[in-house]
């Protein structure tokens, strides 16, 4: 009988199968941006070139890379335990990780939901505030208000109370009874801000108007984040959220901080809500939670708002909502190791320490070539650059790609504007090449 072939002929990996997210992908796979590892600060190409994160991979990795603490901790309980069933079951670090997470947040803001990224975490936020006032007898709040410019995730909710053009206009009509109070952003008044702008809290009474339409009997909630990140880091102006407090609390409205962002140290707090002295009634959470290591989301919510379900027979569901994956084993152990690193390395405290040094590195731009805007807030930036009037964004797009190729270093590009958000670990002296070699970009397509 002849031999039998036992060589396997390899498939090259021509880069075809996978459709990126939210990625020009005929244009990333003509020139890839392959990432291998990372470690701390860096990020690695398959080659081995060590790229400096100024992102903190998508605003998660607030601890850094592949924290040792984080990996053995993830390891250890695949180990152990790799799945408990979601629903009618439990396990003990769910718990722990939940009460971990309602002590950072202010107020009685004192139970936790988990589900699995930031998208599922305003569905879930938006989901509980339409059955909440069910409950309480008021189902005709059904209304839904956002924000322009404002990103909720891309689920259906998220995107229908967000407030960013591309994101919405491809899906059709999404939800109805939404409305959208407007941006907080006036370059004009808020050009070259470091931290919150003086200019811009009366635009909070726009709800004021929103209830004069519709009244307040048929509104749920207004979520907001605390800054508006993934449309170019834009902070609240100083006094917006705390008149939104008090709007909301006037009509019986809930208030809803999307902090997925904010969350866990990027603005100098646990939570930004902090910062700004503001209870909402819920925060929505993800990214910074395990530092990215493994995908995992939540609602922080009220004692309130969690009683008002507690009060049927108690063998009948109280709220019909949850996913397969809700805290999952390995991201609650990650989630737990995550909090202990912000604890021992008093990361929290150290980001806000630093927000003055990297505000004023972020301000050295100014003057450089199609540089319109720069903000910051916490270890975030946001620059604007004047768009090229043929081909709006391709600036931005000219720097993400050299910023991979040329200067190693990982950027945001929001349209042509940059976005720098790195790691809560960053040092002095990264923060000194983050802005000297955005400098060195923003001067190469001018």
């Amino acid at each position: 009988m002849p031999a039998v072939q036992t060589t396997t002929q390899s498939v090259p990996n021509d880069l075809e199968a996978y459709w990126l997210p939210f990625t020009p992908n005929r244009a990333f796979k003509k020139a890839p941006r392959l990432i291998a590892r990372a470690k701390d600060m860096h990020y690695y190409t398959p080659e081995g070139r060590a790229l400096l994160d100024g992102t903190a991979g998508l605003w998660c990795t607030n601890a850094g890379h592949n924290r040792e603490p984080i990996v053995a901790a993830i390891q250890r309980q695949a180990a152990e335990l790799d799945y408990s069933p979601a629903f009618s079951f439990a396990h003990p670090k769910a718990f722990e990780l939940a009460s971990r997470v309602a002590a950072l947040a202010p107020g009685d803001l004192d139970h936790v939901f988990f589900c699995n990224s930031g998208s599922e975490a305003v569905d879930t936020a938006l989901k509980i505030a339409l059955a909440y006032h069910n409950v309480k007898g008021q189902g005709a709040r059904t209304r839904l208000i956002g924000r322009e410019k404002g990103y909720h995730g891309v689920g259906f909710g998220g995107i229908s109370v967000g407030g960013i053009v591309n994101n919405r206009k491809y899906f059709g009509t999404l939800l109805a009874g939404v409305d959208h109070l407007p941006s907080t952003y006036n370059r004009e008044q808020q050009a070259f801000t470091k931290g919150e702008p003086e200019w811009g809290a009366h635009l909070a009474d726009d709800l004021e108007r929103t209830v004069a339409l519709h009244d307040a009997s048929t509104i749920a909630a207004v979520i907001v984040e605390p800054m508006m990140g993934s449309a170019g880091v834009f902070p609240a102006p100083k006094g917006y959220l705390q008149r939104l407090r008090a709007i909301c609390d006037k009509h019986g409205l809930l208030l809803i901080l999307d902090e997925v962002i904010t969350g866990f140290g990027r603005l100098g707090h646990a939570f930004a809500a902090e910062r700004y002295g503001v209870v909402p009634d819920m925060i929505t959470f993800a990214k910074g939670v395990t530092s990215g290591s493994v995908p995992m989301g939540g609602v922080i919510v009220r004692a309130g708002i969690y009683e008002a379900f507690m009060r049927g027979p108690e063998h009948v569901t109280e709220l019909f909502h949850g996913y397969t994956y809700s805290a999952h084993p390995l991201a609650c152990a990650a989630g737990l190791a995550t909090l202990d690193l912000y604890r021992d390395e008093d990361l929290f405290a150290r980001a806000k320490k630093l927000e003055p040094k990297w505000a004023d590195a972020a301000m050295s731009l100014k003057g450089l070539p199609n540089v319109l805007d720069v903000r910051t807030v916490g270890l975030t930036a946001g620059i604007d650059l004047a768009s090229r009037p043929d081909a709006v964004g391709k600036r931005g797009y000219d720097a993400l790609e050299r910023a991979f190729h040329e200067e190693s270093l990982m950027i945001r590009a929001v349209g042509d504007t940059l976005a720098l958000t790195p790691p809560l670990i960053v040092s002095e002296a990264q923060i000194d090449e983050i802005f000297s070699k955005t400098a060195k970009l923003i001067r190469a397509v001018a």
